[in-house]
């Protein structure tokens, strides 16, 4: 398979490089962590003038490395490499696995010869008590399965046919490498079941199997709708299934740290605060989600959502839910959704996701809570067509989905 440039996470691992902070990074299973430290990141190194013999690197998810899951034969072994005081840099592929391993990497960090790079699947290793131990010395680069341009680059055929495969079986770089659709459903369905279940479960001792997998499939389903542990467990209570509120937000915080899902809460844009319930919550991979559902549920606005959400949060946007309250014509109070709010340093942009505006009056029901904000940042509402991207009459940018995802400046037409 051809090489797939990954270049906005390496571009952020270089500009940390030597800085003087443990980098973390983090992101589902099987999403190219190890791949962009080995060989993207290990190359660069290479070809910038550091020798082979000053990169120390271990896969610690690997069997013949198992010994260096303790915490003291890491350290030893690490130290043992250092011959020189030249810079040494430190690749540790799922770090997590090491017990007490903070304390290692605590370590690292007076070693002025050493710049450490580590890898993890789950975010217990980034909990407030970690931080703590690294006393604002974490620097986190988030991974997300293949962006719709990272997928392009390298898939087989033209543009159409691409997003065809993308919002079906989704964007984990193996499923490029899967010849037929038998394969890809068998290749994701059998990922959710023999590797990201079995590490919740066996991660944090979950006793009830029947529920967290039943609060997987309901989280799927709901993507692009409101949701909240409430309504998931007056839906269990319906149906017969003893079960505490307490377990449900457990089960939820579970599946968010291994990073399945990502949750959104919404923002009151008028009122300047956050609604902390109820939230929506999108799969870090819509194959993913679609393979929970046995690939039966195709709602094309909700994926299209989906992707959209993913597709910001890539490019480092931190991503809200809008609600923006008006009054009607008899002066009640109505909110009306505006799908992200999208903030980034000084700059927000507000985006609406909808399939196609084929008439006056659904272009009118989409501009809508966008023109009942009263700011002046950019407002944009992407479709599904294949458009060349125009403004209304009121200054919103219309664009299709693929100019949306394939051009990195498309927030700025």
């Amino acid at each position: 398979m051809k090489e797939i440039k990954r270049d906005i996470y390496l571009n952020r691992l270089i500009s940390r490089k030597e800085n003087g902070l443990i980098k973390v990074i983090t992101g589902i299973r099987r999403c190219g962590k190890s791949y962009l430290l080995d060989p993207l990141f290990k190359n660069y190194l290479l070809e910038n003038g550091v020798k082979e013999n000053h990169i120390i690197k271990l896969e610690l998810d690997k069997e013949e490395n198992s010994k260096y899951l303790n915490s003291h034969e890491l350290n030893n072994y690490i130290k043992s490499q250092i011959k020189d005081k030249d810079m040494y840099y430190i690749l540790l592929d799922e770090i997590q696995l090491v017990d007490n391993f903070e304390s290692v990497l605590n370590g690292f960090l007076y070693e002025r010869n050493l710049d450490v790079y580590v890898t993890g699947s789950n975010s217990k290793f980034l909990s407030s008590d970690i931080i703590t131990e690294f006393r604002g010395r974490g620097d986190e680069i988030r991974v997300l399965p293949l962006s719709f341009s990272e997928y392009v680059s390298v898939f087989k055929g033209d543009k159409t046919e691409a997003w065809n495969e993308y919002v079906l079986y989704g964007g984990l770089p193996l499923i490029l490498s899967k010849k037929t659709d038998e394969e890809k459903s068998k290749y994701l369905k059998d990922l959710f079941e023999q590797t990201y279940i079995k590490d919740i479960i066996e991660r944090n001792n979950v006793q009830r199997f029947d529920i967290i997998d039943s609060i997987i499939n309901i989280l799927a389903s709901s993507v692009g709708s409101l949701t909240n542990s409430q309504k998931i467990y007056n839906t269990f209570i319906r149906n017969g299934k003893e079960i505490s509120l307490n377990t449900i937000n457990a089960y939820i915080k579970y599946i968010e740290d291994s990073f399945i899902v990502n949750k959104s809460t919404r923002y009151d844009v008028k009122g300047k605060k956050y609604i902390q319930t109820p939230q929506k919550y999108y799969f870090t991979d819509i194959g993913l989600c679609n393979a929970r559902l046995n690939f039966r549920q195709q709602e094309e606005n909700h994926i299209m959502e989906n992707i959209i959400y993913n597709e910001l949060i890539v490019r480092g946007y931190n991503v809200d839910v809008g609600v923006v309250e008006i009054r009607d014509e008899i002066k009640n109070r109505k909110q009306l959704e505006v799908d992200f709010v999208c903030n980034l340093g000084n700059k927000r942009y507000y985006v609406q996701s909808a399939l196609n505006l084929e008439t006056r009056e659904k272009t009118i029901q989409e501009e809508r809570p966008l023109m009942n904000i009263n700011d002046n940042f950019k407002k944009i509402i992407v479709v599904k067509d294949n458009i060349k991207h125009w403004y209304t009459e009121e200054g919103i940018l219309i664009i299709g989905i693929q100019e949306f995802l394939l051009n990195q400046d498309s927030l700025d037409l």
